[in-house]
């Protein structure tokens, strides 16, 4: 399935540098590295650590579509890629966007993935043949002739996944491949990855999800701060060096570090009530086409005031469907949607805006000023705030995120998880009164998420908060009520402790246990609610 490419190592790094136009400082700095023939791998970092520019160095859009100063040497297989093509790298390096919606061109799944094959020129019994194969590799062979525009986030980073798959290069990148999987999808793509590697392949994963990266045995693992290396070796290493409350690792090993700090002292604003009623779906159920089948069937739903809702399910389980009826981007073929009272049907998107508040899973859907301050000015401009009230809101949501120093910069210049956060800056400057976030945390390292969901939760501002994620672990560190949905139905609703406990039901829904959620079910007795590892370190001081 691996090309053959001599004796040489497929990929050598040396002294690489490369600062991009416009910046002050460096994206790397003086970076070096080899990765042998069937190697694995996982880099990881906080978010603008360098991590994205790493992977456009070694495919070639840096310095070909992405412009700076570079220095240092990029070689594959021996040979500087300095006067190589795109075209050129393309067929020996294969690159997963962390964005799918950057990557994907075709009208529908088959065409996608069949692109980069028709570009080399292939035959058309080969071309269904890797087609096929690269699809049932990810298990989306049912998704052939569906419209790409259609597909739910997840769907799309398989597709992209299997675009570049067909093409079987000898080395393959990967930029935040699990962001917006399902857990047992993600299970799934990281056996994959592992089997791939096994085969020759050589593998570079870039990963905020480093819990379940490590489950699959890279080889080594890079750790990056402020574009240089902090730590190049085995894995078991990385525990040694890495602070627990700047990347996600295992619950027991959290607990037993947190032990020796000081108990954590977050107090989340919102209290749920039970009894206000902001938004409410009768019956409703919604199909995409009118001869299409439904995505939602039937959901009676109410959300209260005080309610932090995570709603989590599988891909393509209609999470955001059932989200863009609350915001009023869809309306329902069947049943009714009410905002504070009103029908949707009867409200434009502009008006359930000042009670309703979305945060994109694309940032690129929502970005498009030519800098952050403008950006996070549009929306309260247009809500109708005065000046002072529009400069508070921005200068609030800055902090609130951590954009500090990046106000002057262009939004899509920025990394994905940067993009991230200036995507729900703008919402936070708006100040609605229902905070949507749809997959908050894909692109964020644990500090900045950790961060953010922290300071949202304790703003007085939000009435109720419902976040769509693939994340159990946010769900039970911040959710007061989570949602399980299955097949467009409702099939879970109570607290973390209800609904998360239930082993057979989370498997049916395509939901991995984690090392949090062993740890609160283990402890459950004696605690009561389900907490973050660290209140778990300190629950019985506390009591």
């Amino acid at each position: 399935m691996v090309k053959k490419q001599g004796d040489r190592e497929p990929l050598v790094i040396e002294e690489l540098t490369f600062r991009y136009r416009g910046r002050p400082e460096p994206a790397l700095r003086d970076l070096s590295l080899t990765l042998e023939r069937g190697e694995l791998l996982l880099v990881a970092g906080a978010s603008g650590c360098g991590k994205t520019t790493l992977i456009r160095c070694i495919n070639g859009l840096i310095p070909r579509s992405y412009k700076g100063e570079l220095t240092g040497r990029i070689l594959l297989y021996g040979e500087d890629t300095a006067g190589f093509s795109l075209a050129r790298i393309s067929q020996i390096v294969g690159t997963v966007l962390q964005d799918p919606e950057r990557q994907i061109l075709g009208a529908r799944v088959s065409a996608e993935v069949a692109f980069g094959l028709e570009n080399l020129g292939l035959s058309r019994a080969e071309i269904r043949q890797r087609l096929e194969e690269a699809l049932d590799h990810l298990g989306i062979s049912h998704l052939r002739e569906r419209e790409t525009f259609l597909l739910s986030g997840g769907e799309k980073q398989k597709v992209a996944l299997a675009g570049v798959l067909a093409m079987r290069p000898s080395i393959l990148l990967l930029d935040e491949p699990l962001a917006s999987l399902d857990p047992a999808s993600a299970q799934e793509a990281l056996a994959l990855l592992r089997r791939l590697v096994d085969e020759g392949i050589s593998l570079v994963l870039v990963e905020h999800r480093v819990e379940d990266a490590l489950s699959i045995r890279p080889d080594r693992v890079l750790y990056m701060q402020n574009g240089q290396i902090s730590y190049l070796g085995p894995p078991d290493g990385l525990m040694e060096v890495v602070d627990y409350r700047e990347v996600k690792l295992p619950a027991p090993v959290v607990i037993q570090r947190a032990a020796g700090e000081p108990p954590p002292t977050f107090r989340p604003a919102i209290r749920p009530n039970g009894r206000e009623p902001l938004v409410t779906f009768e019956r409703v159920s919604f199909a995409y086409t009118a001869d299409g089948p439904e995505v939602i069937h039937d959901i009676n739903l109410t959300i209260r005031r005080g309610d932090v809702i995570a709603l989590l399910g599988p891909n393509g389980a209609g999470k955001t469907t059932l989200v863009k009826h609350a915001i009023g981007l869809l309306k329902p073929r069947r049943g009714t949607v009410r905002v504070e009272g009103r029908d949707t049907r009867t409200l434009s998107v502009a008006q359930i805006a000042h009670t309703l508040g979305y945060v994109f899973q694309s940032p690129s859907h929502m970005l498009f000023a030519p800098s952050v301050q403008e950006e996070l000015a549009f929306g309260p401009k247009n809500l109708g705030f005065d000046r002072e009230a529009v400069a508070a809101g921005v200068a609030r949501a800055v902090e609130i995120v951590n954009l500090r120093g990046l106000e002057d910069y262009p939004p899509l210049a920025l990394s994905f998880g940067q993009q991230k956060r200036v995507s729900i800056a703008a919402i936070l400057a708006m100040r609605s009164k229902i905070l949507v976030m749809d997959e908050p945390t894909a692109g964020q390292d644990y500090a900045n998420y950790r961060a953010f969901m922290d300071s949202i939760l304790q703003m007085p501002d939000f009435q109720a908060i419902l976040f769509i994620t693939h994340d159990l672990d946010l769900a039970i560190c911040y959710a007061n009520r989570v949602l399980l949905m299955h097949d467009g139905c409702i099939v879970g609703d109570g607290s973390p402790a209800e609904v998360l406990s239930d082993a057979d039901r989370l498997r049916r829904c395509r939901l991995v246990p984690t090392s949090l959620l062993a740890a609160n079910v283990a402890s459950l007795p004696r605690t009561g609610r389900f907490m973050s590892a660290e209140a778990l370190a300190h629950f019985g001081a506390a009591r």
